[in-house]
């Protein structure tokens, strides 16, 4: 059986200022209706003796990746979460420990969450290429047919050269991004491809290399397994060992090491989605090779990528641009440089700006929230709280809140009164009171809450419970 193991834990910081820390990439519908991760996730619908679907993620993003696997899958197997990033090895071990844990002999098809693969069906015959290959003990990973001399990949150079889809070939070697000349080179000898990143092996096999090679990082990894505690639908791997563990990828770690790593070509329309220029390839050009997303109102514009998410974006006279616009960011890059995006990110977390982390509007497992104004002393936020759910019962220290209800039935506790309110209606929660907000209904309940006080971060909550199984002095970026 083929357990598919999702690996959700990338940051996406080129294609900021869409992808944000706590709202990556993956989590976000970039070519169709459906996020990258939901994508994955139907793309196994072509494949064959497939079992329930792992998640390794942030424990920061638990909430949303649950949210949106139960979309789309009811096949879901569990979501482990990862205390820190530690690269794809560790993520590895740790999903082939809890396979061998449920099923018999398992293997593994290991997919990044934010890979856009156009043939689902040729994706399927590579992974019934690969199969037979990793039942038989092999490490199997699947080499992209090149399009041309890449310089944004790592390449694979196979023993034989074949058509692809038809057969597996060894490993030689994994070799680093190459200049253009490099990779000018590779594709004129053949048997060269690009590596995707995707893998698929017997649990057992990966996890007796991995023992060779690096019994560190297994033994650790076994450690945060075996301590892992079970938190809602959730398995949360012990934050000591795991933090300890080794970070290293499972090219590094293993595969350019073994002898038994065989790469399978695929030709199905792959891309990462590294970039900004990703999306203006993928996407369908006018006839002036523009790419236009939302509200764009364009004039002798060419050849450039126009992203609006909340507002009317004009441009005029502009050549080869990326512009995205987000209620609180804009973007604005020559498309030849937007791997340097990264760089304006880095300056934003050395500032410690929001903007890095979060959007204006935040997700959180009961619903969201968005800043509408901010000054000094008062904060107004539009609530959304879905049918059903709950915040946590708290209390603030700093701040009073006005709560006005617009759309929808609340729920509210403040002190030891219960209290309804309807469309229209208000309340007042008084600094330090315990209180909580629920939905009773059958609808989104929408409110907007005015705040006032001294200090108005969200870390200003303690906590006093929560359904959703949040922890209150950690759990910091989830409050509410």
């Amino acid at each position: 059986m083929i357990i598919p193991v999702i690996l959700s834990g990338g940051a996406g910081t080129r294609l900021w200022p869409l992808s944000r820390a706590l709202y990556p990439k993956q989590l976000l519908p970039l070519m169709t209706d459906k996020t990258m991760l939901q994508e994955t996730v139907l793309r196994l619908g072509a494949l064959d003796n497939v079992g329930p679907v792992c998640c390794i993620c942030n424990e920061q993003h638990r909430f949303l990746v649950a949210e949106q696997l139960h979309a789309v899958t009811g096949n879901i197997g569990g979501i482990i979460l990862e205390p820190a990033g530690r690269n794809t090895a560790p993520a590895a071990a740790v999903a082939a420990l809890q396979a061998l844990s449920e099923y018999d002999q398992p293997i593994l098809l290991l997919l990044p969450a934010d890979h856009v693969i156009r043939d689902a069906e040729a994706f399927a015959r590579a992974v019934g290429t690969g199969y037979d290959a990793a039942a038989a003990g092999a490490l199997v990973t699947f080499g992209i047919v090149p399009a041309g001399p890449e310089t944004g990949y790592g390449y694979i150079r196979a023993k034989a050269e074949g058509e692809a889809n038809e057969a597996s070939f060894p490993v030689l070697e994994f070799v680093e991004k190459p200049d253009r000349v490099t990779a000018e080179r590779y594709i004129a000898s053949g048997g060269y491809y690009w590596n995707s990143g995707m893998f698929l092996f017997r649990a057992d096999v990966f996890l007796r290399e991995l023992e060779q090679l690096n019994p560190e990082m297994l033994a650790l990894c076994r450690q945060a397994f075996e301590s892992a505690v079970v938190d809602l639908d959730f398995l949360r791997l012990d934050s000591t060992a795991f933090t300890a563990c080794p970070a290293d990828s499972i090219d590094y770690a293993v595969m350019e090491k073994t002898s038994r790593a065989v790469v399978v070509p695929l030709d199905a329309g792959w891309n990462d989605v590294g970039a900004w220029s990703a999306l203006w390839e993928l996407n369908e050009h006018d006839e002036a090779s523009n790419v236009l997303k939302g509200d764009v109102l364009v004039e002798d514009v060419r050849n450039s990528y126009i992203h609006a998410t909340s507002r009317l974006v004009g441009a005029v006279g502009v050549d080869n641009l990326i512009i995205v616009e987000t209620p609180d960011a804009v973007l604005v890059s020559s498309r030849d440089k937007v791997q340097e995006v990264k760089s304006i990110v880095r300056k934003l977390q050395d500032s410690k700006r929001v903007e890095a982390e979060t959007h204006r509007r935040v997700y959180r497992p009961w619903g969201s929230y968005e800043t509408v104004d901010l000054a000094d002393r008062f904060q107004v936020k539009r609530i959304i709280v879905k049918p059903g759910a709950a915040l946590s019962l708290q209390k603030h220290f700093h701040r009073a809140e006005h709560w006005v209800v617009v759309k929808g039935t609340a729920q509210i506790t403040v002190g030891d009164r219960q209290i309804t309110l309807g469309e229209d209606q208000s309340t007042y929660i008084p600094l330090g009171s315990l209180h909580r907000l629920e939905n009773p209904g059958k609808i989104p309940l929408e409110l907007i809450e005015v705040q006032t006080g001294s200090y108005l971060g969200e870390d200003d909550i303690v906590r006093i419970d929560d359904r959703y199984g949040r922890i209150p002095d950690s759990d910091a970026a989830t409050a509410r």
